[in-house]
């Protein structure tokens, strides 16, 4: 019995934390479509990389401790980080700018949390 409630403790927590992640990546998505570039790295420019840094390392940490638990829970990596990781870097010369790329993420975060 002690290992089911360690375990649902540890998958409420996971739900926490992606609730917290999820809350602090639309914040960053946020500041990006309202015209400020860096959160998808698509320049490369170590100005802006250092600027977002901060908002790339609290994201990193709290995914990775969402990982953890859904690693110790027999679940799958959290997709919404793997998405976000894959997303940045340099784009294709036909990908949109970064604000409408956030504006995108934003639409379909709506999206899913209607859905």
């Amino acid at each position: 019995m002690a290992k089911a409630d360690r375990l649902e403790r540890l998958d409420a927590r996971r739900v926490e934390l992606e609730a917290e992640y999820t809350a602090a990546l639309t914040d960053a998505l946020r500041v990006a479509a309202s015209g400020k570039w860096g959160l998808f790295d698509h320049n490369g420019d170590r100005q802006m990389r250092a600027a977002i840094a901060p908002v790339i390392e609290t994201l990193g940490e709290i995914g990775d401790a969402i990982d953890d638990a859904r690693e110790r829970l027999g679940l799958p990596p959290f997709e919404l980080q793997q998405q976000f990781l894959a997303s940045r870097g340099k784009p294709s010369p036909q990908a949109v700018g970064e604000p409408k790329q956030a504006q995108a993420w934003l639409d379909r975060i709506a999206a899913a949390d209607k859905g």
